[in-house]
């Protein structure tokens, strides 16, 4: 099959994207119960955004001739089970460029929202309580931020003007950047005692699940805050009810595990913890990057040039 005969499944009609080439033939399917044609045939499966993995990977065993598997969101996972069922060289690529102004601005909602005590203003909106007093700043607090690609560079873009003392970062490898050292994972027990403020936004894969266990959470100070914007996988719930029951540590958490949190789950109502309902990229900001990122890849495919954001290829 080549590019000029291929079809496309996108997620959204292709009438509302800009810029996509003429030689493709471009079919609408966003998770529903018909295909819109016959999955042997599609060429690019642009995966349905925040559909969850059995609708990401449902057609995967019928496609026979794919060759590109595009995923609108930064993570992976739940795509990645079903790549076993895929042909060899299919490349798997990611929205890289899609989700980092969205979710860099919930990471600094969450922290500022848990340090400076919004969910008790809250709370005493009401019950037309006057809740004042003096709360924490994020200003003169040591920031780690854990997972440090693209979504992490753009969290730290956004805390350069909040003084903090201290950011360090933690990544898979080592390496030197404008800003200062990266870290690797080997480095944590060492980093997190001096960090007021820990971020995750690390991907979810074999080295990353369950990093954040009992003995990463006894590693960081009193009164520390621990923010989630990765995978609920990425922490050891039970492990860290624990340290929010105790009043030791405090946790804003975009995602959970499980997701979603179930009613009666303990975690709803433990102290300490400010929960969103997995919402770091579903702003304004998600479909004119997600389009312009199709657009991009689609006229690449269609000329034979290599896609970007390649994060695997089947073999």
């Amino acid at each position: 099959m080549t590019a000029t005969t291929a079809d496309v499944w996108l997620p959204f009609p292709a009438e509302e994207i800009d810029g996509l080439p003429e030689n493709l033939n471009y079919l609408f399917w966003d998770g529903g119960t018909e295909y819109p044609g016959n999955p042997a045939d599609c060429a690019y499966y642009v995966v349905p955004y925040m559909k969850g993995p059995e609708i990401a990977q449902r057609p995967l065993a019928a496609m026979s001739g794919v060759q590109v598997v595009q995923t609108l969101s930064a993570g992976i996972d739940h795509v990645e089970p079903g790549l076993g069922l895929l042909p060899a060289g299919v490349r798997l690529c990611n929205a890289k460029g899609v989700h980092e102004a969205s979710t860099a601005e919930l990471t600094l909602a969450l922290i500022l929202a848990s340090l400076r005590g919004f969910p008790g203003f809250v709370h005493g909106q009401d019950k037309e309580e006057w809740r004042s007093g003096f709360y924490p700043a994020l200003a003169d607090k040591s920031v780690l931020i854990v997972g440090y690609g693209s979504i992490g560079s753009a969290i730290e873009d956004r805390l350069a003007p909040f003084e903090c003392a201290r950011v360090a970062r933690v990544a898979r490898s080592a390496r030197t950047t404008a800003r200062g050292p990266v870290h690797t994972l080997d480095d944590l027990p060492a980093l997190l005692p001096e960090a007021d403020v820990v971020i995750l936004s690390t991907p979810l894969n074999p080295s990353t699940q369950g990093l954040v266990g009992a003995d990463f959470l006894a590693a960081m100070p009193d009164g520390a805050l621990l923010v989630n914007v990765a995978r609920g996988g990425v922490v050891d719930t039970k492990a860290l009810l624990s340290e929010l029951e105790s009043g030791r540590l405090r946790a804003a958490l975009d995602v959970t595990d499980p997701e979603p949190l179930p009613q009666g789950h303990p975690l709803w109502h433990a102290p300490n913890v400010l929960i969103t309902p997995h919402v770091g990229g579903s702003t304004s900001a998600f479909e004119p990057r997600a389009k312009r990122l199709l657009a991009a890849q689609l006229t690449r495919f269609a000329a034979g040039e290599p896609v970007r954001n390649v994060v695997t290829t089947t073999g």
